[in-house]
This record gives structure tokens, C-alpha cells and sequence, in this order.
């Protein structure tokens, strides 16, 4: 008996136009279809005339689920896995599937098509075709915080997913680490509300303060100063930052004391000085 095969099917991720006819032929001739939530998937398939079986294969789910999907196509079933929208395994369930499936030797057929990344990348306008995708960051803002402050020296624009009620304070953390910065924003991609804009972390930050959100997003932040700051003394580096960077005073302290492992306060004290804010600091 010659083994499953295992497809890799991008769905849509607002427009069901985007629905490619091959993903409805394979989704068609499948045996069996590994779907992130099965009601989500009931109604697209029901929408293109699809009569597959479903199979449940959810982040809770993959490991043990993973073993008994394997079993199936090495006893001759194929099987399509989808997400709740775009390509699977790309911050959604799969990776795991896809691992054990080439580690058993099987087949694995990646359907081009919808993808969040993809679009939100192409109307950015990156000048050099790079950038360091890194998903969903932590939820807890403590681990986020974490997580993005050795990402402030990367010389890639960085492209994050974001969640709705994590996303204000998402922005509020990435403009306190990075400093105010070019960054696209890209909601409900495809649908009738989106919302794709390219402003800073700032004017961002005021805008959606108070402002309902709705939809995950797709946040591309430009790099920062790539220019090292010059000077030989404190005094020097800190003019520096205020005249030649985008640095607020409190980022360019945090950045200095880090490159040069001094105390914050003492490098603090001397910037408010240099930046003539020593009087109303505290207003």
C-alpha cells in the first residue's frame, strides 16, 4: 500500500475569494481534513461544497494528535491540514505535523495562497527584501518586554503578530524599548474593514489608546538608528542622541547605560542637563 500524502492548505483569511481552485480540488479529494477548529472549517467547506471528514488538530492537541495522523498516512490516507485562516504552521498548528511527517518519510505538498505575512510584506515597501519574522510575542508584558529588548539593535525590520486586547500595550512596550520608530499597521487584511497604515510607534500608540480594536494584526517595525552614536565622553554620546538619533531621553539613558554597563541614574541626571529638561522634568 503506497502512503498518505500530507497537504499543507492556505485558506482565506477574510475574502473568500482568495479560496484557490486547487485548494478546493485537494480538499475535495482528501481522505481526511486536520483542521485548527472544526467548526470554523465546517462552514468554508460547506460554502465551496465540501463533504471531507474533519479531524480536530488544535495547539492543545498536536502532540498527541500528531502520532495518530502519521499512523493514518502511513496506512495509505492523505490528509489536507488547515488552519482557521491562511497558511498553517506559521504561528499556527502544524509545525509538529509537518516534522513527523518527514521524519517517517512521508510526503508533505505545501497549496500556495493566502497568507497575512505575505500581504501585510507586500505593500510595505522594504527596500531590501528582508526581515525577521518573529510571530506572537509573549502575552505576559514582563516576558515581552524581555523578549523585544535584544531585538532593538537589529539592523531587519521586524514583523510581529499581534492579538486585539494584547495590542495597546504590545506598542506601548516596543516604543518604550525601541525608541519612536517607522512601523506599518495591518488589520483585518482582505476584509471589509481593513485597515493597512504605515505611521510611528508614537502616533500609533496615541491612536489606539482609546480606540476599540478588532481583528489580529500584522505590525512591521522599521529598524532603528543604524549609525553609531558618536564621541569619546558621556556629555558627547548624549548630545549625540539628542541631536543626530530619534531617541527620546529616556530610551537614549536605557541604550548607554546597556553599551556601557553604568548605572541609569547617574547617566540620567547628566541628560537632563544636556537635553535643558532639568526644571520640568517633573511636570
Amino acid at each position: 500500500m503506497m502512503p498518505g500524502i500530507l497537504y499543507i492548505v492556505a485558506t482565506p483569511i477574510g475574502n473568500l475569494e482568495d479560496m484557490t481552485h486547487r485548494a478546493i480540488r485537494v480538499l475535495k479529494e482528501a481522505d481526511l481534513i486536520a483542521a485548527e477548529d472544526t467548526r470554523h472549517t465546517k462552514k468554508l467547506l460547506t460554502h465551496f461544497g465540501i463533504n471531507t471528514p474533519l479531524i480536530s488538530y488544535y495547539r492543545e492537541k498536536e502532540s498527541s494528535r500528531t502520532e495518530q495522523l502519521v499512523a493514518k498516512m502511513l496506512d495509505g490516507i492523505t490528509i489536507a491540514l488547515v488552519s482557521d485562516a491562511g497558511t498553517p504552521a506559521i504561528s499556527d498548528p502544524g509545525s509538529i505535523l509537518v516534522r513527523q511527517a518527514r521524519n517517517a518519510g512521508l510526503q508533505i505538498i505545501p497549496l500556495p495562497g493566502p497568507s497575512a505575512l505575505s500581504a501585510a510584506l507586500s505593500c510595505a515597501g522594504l527596500e531590501t527584501g528582508s526581515f525577521l519574522f518573529l510571530g506572537f510575542s509573549p502575552a505576559k508584558s514582563a516576558q515581552r518586554r524581555k523578549h523585544l529588548q535584544p531585538l532593538a539593535s537589529q539592523p531587519h525590520p521586524l514583523v510581529f503578530y499581534e492579538s486585539p486586547h494584547r495590542v495597546r500595550q504590545f506598542i506601548q512596550d516596543a516604543l518604550e524599548i525601541f525608541g519612536d520608530r517607522k512601523v506599518l499597521w495591518a488589520r483585518e487584511i482582505s476584509k471589509k474593514y481593513e485597515d493597512i497604515q504605515e505611521t510611528s510607534l508614537l502616533e500609533l500608540a496615541n491612536k489606539i489608546e482609546d480606540e476599540k480594536i478588532r481583528g489580529e494584526l500584522v505590525i512591521i517595525i522599521h529598524p532603528g538608528q543604524s549609525q553609531l552614536p558618536q564621541g569619546e565622553t558621556i556629555d558627547e554620546i548624549l548630545k549625540w542622541y539628542r541631536d543626530m538619533s530619534d531617541f527620546s531621553l529616556k530610551d537614549a539613558c536605557k541604550k548607554i547605560a546597556s553599551d556601557m554597563n553604568l548605572p541609569r541614574s547617574d547617566i540620567y541626571r547628566r541628560a537632563l542637563e544636556i537635553w535643558g529638561k532639568r526644571n520640568n522634568h517633573h511636570k
